[in-house]
């Protein structure tokens, strides 16, 4: 059994403060010598970026709907390891899961798989008695959700505050903090949200700063970490590991399966195992989209993981055997990506060498014969361009040619997050099938070449770090 101390904080709806508050509270916990851990519900990959730099470690997210619902708490206690505080910011509203499957992937839903109290961020700045009604709604709208407690955000003044707090006196719920509107705290944001910490770096580590300041000052600490460690232990299952996942997924002996169950003497790999291939991971400000456990998978799974910046980097790494390029912002640096026509021209050359390459997303635009107008590696024969709408929500997708990440048949769930076309959308050999939230095809298979909108987890199917390593062994 583990127990984390920990926390949910999230908001009746998004634009409440959950990110300052949640950043806030990680770096002001982590000020005083306290181990703490960043979460994030949902698939978001700029948050979390907040959330490292806040504690120093790693941020996670954790996904009920990409990763399934069993996945949830042994990814919990293997990011939170070591920790005296878990932090967990929620997503969207409390109840706001994915759309027309009720309460999967919500932060409600989370809070209850890790059996969590819940801390309520409220916009107060056009309300007064009312807030209590609110509160008292949310509270018991589920009564397997334990709100423990509230923060009032954007308090207009002390008498604002009295009221408020005066009106919560009757909910039952305690006001374990109240934030005036600052200045100093606010992260500027683009088309797709925040701009990620790795654009604005010392920036963003003032701003982590202020959150931390402003939330020191109007925060019971003391109470919040008391509510923390009221937490039960979590359910049982154990702590996800990379190691074991491979090798579960790979036709090596493999250890118990049962997750409460002390595991199996760890396999020895093969012979073959051993030769292990570098895969190059791109980086960098245009590329700063990736989950935590798809390097750790790769890197269970046998491979040398390097990174390398596209904006900055002339060469791939030294003894390169795949390369994986994630998401990011490539719209936003198509003219430095462009201008770096050697690293472009060694993609090219690489991919055209049969060596695997996955793209996902800004990758599938990096590849492109060109983005906006502007020469990128030109692997595939499309051309990508900016728009003004939005593509965005989570993916039931079928693999349908048998490739570098998957078998033909696989299923895989994901999320896409964009405001950028390409055309054409898929190639003659398409990536996936996708069955919601409408059917269609997409993506490009070309070769050992995987080049897709589709955000994938691969904690969900650790198989698919196996076979991209297993195909850059050639």
């Amino acid at each position: 059994m583990v127990n984390v101390p920990r926390l949910v904080i999230a908001a009746p709806s998004s634009g409440s403060g959950k990110t300052t508050v949640a950043t806030g509270l990680m770096a002001a916990f982590a000020a005083r010598g306290l181990a703490v851990s960043g979460h994030k519900v949902g698939p978001d990959y700029i948050d979390p970026g907040f959330h490292t730099l806040a504690t120093g470690r790693p941020g996670r997210n954790l996904d009920a709907y990409m990763c399934g619902p069993e996945l949830i708490a042994p990814l919990f206690a293997h990011g939170a390891r070591g920790c005296g505080l878990a932090v967990v910011e929620g997503v969207m509203g409390l109840y706001d899961g994915a759309s027309g499957l009720g309460e999967l992937a919500s932060t409600a839903h989370v809070a209850k798989l890790l059996r969590a109290p819940v801390v309520l961020v409220v916009d107060a700045s056009s309300q007064s008695r009312s807030v209590a009604a609110l509160v008292h709604g949310f509270a018991s709208w589920d009564a397997e959700v334990r709100i423990g407690g509230v923060i009032l955000n954007k308090v207009g003044s002390d008498r604002h505050e009295a009221l408020l707090r005066e009106a919560l006196e009757e909910s039952g719920v305690p006001v374990l903090g109240a934030l005036r509107r600052a200045e100093g705290v606010s992260v500027p944001s683009r088309h797709l949200g925040l701009v990620p910490v790795a654009e604005r770096r010392s920036d963003a580590v003032a701003a982590v700063a202020a959150m931390a300041g402003q939330v020191a000052a109007g925060c019971d600490l003391e109470g919040l970490l008391a509510l923390a460690r009221s937490a039960p232990a979590l359910p049982p299952g154990g702590e996800w590991d990379a190691g074991v996942a491979v090798a579960g997924s790979v036709p090596l002996p493999a250890p118990s399966r049962n997750r409460g169950a002390a595991p199996d003497p760890a396999p020895q790999a093969p012979e073959g195992l051993k030769n292990r291939p570098v895969v190059a991971v791109a980086g960098g400000a245009a590329f700063t989209f990736s989950y935590a456990e798809n390097t750790e998978l790769l890197t269970a799974a046998g491979a040398d993981v390097v990174s390398f910046d596209p904006l900055r980097d002339e060469a791939l790494p030294l003894g390169t055997r795949g390369v994986v390029i994630g998401g990011g912002f490539p719209e936003v640096y198509a003219p430095e990506l462009s201008a770096n026509e050697a690293l472009r021209k060694a993609v090219a050359e690489l991919a055209l060498s049969g060596a695997p390459v996955a793209a996902e997303c800004a990758g599938l635009l990096y590849l492109a014969r060109s983005l906006d107008g502007l020469p990128m590696c030109g692997v595939l024969d499309a051309e990508a361009r900016m728009t003004k709408r939005l593509t965005l929500g989570y993916r039931d997708a079928v693999a349908l040619t048998d490739n570098v990440l998957a078998p033909a048949g696989a299923r895989m769930r994901g999320h896409e997050f964009h405001r950028t076309v390409i055309e054409p959308g898929a190639g003659g050999e398409p990536a996936w099938g996708m069955h919601r939230p409408e059917r269609r095809v997409e993506g490009f298979v070309r070769g050992n070449v995987h080049a897709s909108y589709l955000h994938t987890h691969w904690a969900a199917s650790p198989g698919t770090a196996a076979r991209f390593v297993e195909r850059c062994r050639g």
